[in-house]
């Protein structure tokens, strides 16, 4: 049985995809406008993300819907932790927490993992190929806008284990659309995605929200200073 979910969820979270897009954070991050605080904080909640992420694909590894999609070398959390190490410095795990958005997302991931593992089928999708297609765009902003003199600090957008991304996408959306899926399943499977989206929205929305209160204490130390 062959679908054609992975066009479906191209096209099922469009709109979603638009709306996570138009945050401040991400419109400021993809303008070259790069807060160091708020990229360091995103890395921590990416990461806890990712490790729930990676356990319930490794828990569920060999359920029919998981199993075509199950690829160790897009794992994201070791890489994470190099940056971690970067930012926090050694004590990091010690440093970093998950924001409110980030454990409602996390607490999402392990619940259908638990209950109906064929939904992770929507979070890998929306993390991993969005990794894949935009990752390097990004890396080079970040690395731009953070004056990083090599690539620490990105080890994130690195796929070491990857040689042609685009052919491994090509791969990927292949492996979804020969998971044997109901129609039901697939909708499903759409309307997770979309959840899915929301729910990185969310991160970004909060960062956004640190990204402001930093830029007003700028400007206030800066009337300050003129009034000296």
């Amino acid at each position: 049985m062959v679908t054609d979910l992975a066009n479906q969820l191209r096209e099922g979270t469009t709109k979603a995809h638009s709306m996570a897009e138009n945050v401040s954070f991400v419109k400021s991050f993809l303008s070259g406008v790069v807060d160091k605080n708020s990229y360091k904080k995103l890395v921590a909640n990416l990461y806890f993300v990712y490790c729930a992420m990676e356990e319930e694909m490794l828990n569920n590894k060999s359920h029919i819907a998981i199993e075509p999609i199950y690829f160790p070398e897009l794992n994201r959390k070791q890489s994470l932790e190099e940056d971690l190490e970067f930012y926090y410095g050694p004590n990091w795990k010690n440093e970093v927490i998950a924001s409110p958005a980030t454990q409602i997302y996390v607490d999402r991931i392990h619940q259908i993992g638990k209950t109906q593992p064929e939904l992770l089928i929507a979070h890998a999708y929306t993390r991993y190929l969005g990794d894949l297609s935009g990752g390097q765009i990004l890396k080079k902003i970040a690395q731009s806008a953070m004056q990083l003199s090599s690539s620490e600090g990105v080890a994130f957008y690195n796929f070491k284990d990857i040689k042609d991304e685009k052919e491994f996408k090509n791969k990927y959306r292949s492996a979804i659309d020969s998971i044997p899926l109901s129609k039901q399943l697939q909708d499903d499977i759409i309307s997770e995605a979309n959840i899915s989206f929301n729910l990185n929205m969310k991160i970004f929305q909060e960062l956004n929200s640190s990204l402001i209160k930093i830029m007003i204490m700028l400007l206030l130390n800066t009337i300050r200073s003129f009034r000296k």
